[in-house]
C-alpha cells in the first residue's frame, strides 16, 4: 500500500516537473529540454551561491569573525589572549546576538569611563558609540 506522504509527494513534484516542461503535441511525444537563456542560468547559479553562503553561515560563528580576527593578530604577537578590544555598536551588538544564540552566559558591565563591555573568552569587548558602528579596533592588553 501506498503512504499519503509517498502519494502526495509525488504528485506534487510531478506537477512541478510538468510546469517547466514544454507542451507537446500528439505528434511529437518525444520530450524535449527547456530552453534556458544565458540569463536565467547565471540567475539561478546566483541563488544557489547565495543559498550557499547562507548555509555555510549558519554552521560558523560569524559574528564573533571580527573580534577573533583581531584576537588571532595579538595571539600570534603576545602569545596570549589579548585583555580588551575596543568595537563600533553593531559589532558589539553581534557579540551580544551570539551569546544570546547559543545559550552562553553573559557578563556584561561597564568600565570606568560607562562604556558597556561583554566578555568572549578572556577578552572584554568594548562598545564605542563615539566610533563608527562596524569599528574594530587593535586589541590590547592591561599593561
Amino acid at each position: 500500500m501506498i503512504g499519503r506522504r509517498a502519494m502526495l509527494g509525488t504528485t506534487t513534484l510531478g506537477s512541478i516537473v510538468a510546469a517547466f516542461l514544454p507542451a507537446t503535441g500528439s505528434a511529437n511525444l518525444e520530450p524535449r529540454a527547456p530552453e534556458a537563456s544565458d540569463k536565467s542560468v547565471e540567475e539561478v547559479a546566483a541563488a544557489i551561491d547565495k543559498l550557499r553562503a547562507e548555509l555555510q553561515k549558519q554552521q560558523t560563528f560569524w559574528e564573533l569573525e571580527p573580534v577573533r580576527q583581531q584576537q588571532k593578530a595579538f595571539l600570534r604577537a603576545a602569545s596570549k589572549l589579548p585583555d580588551f578590544v575596543e568595537v563600533g555598536s553593531d559589532i558589539w551588538q553581534q557579540v551580544y546576538d551570539w551569546h544570546v544564540r547559543y545559550q552562553q552566559p553573559m557578563t556584561i558591565s561597564r568600565d570606568n569611563q560607562g562604556r558597556l563591555t561583554i566578555m568572549v573568552m578572556s577578552t572584554m569587548v568594548i562598545m564605542r558609540t563615539d566610533l563608527t558602528p562596524n569599528y574594530v579596533g587593535l586589541a590590547y592588553d592591561n599593561r
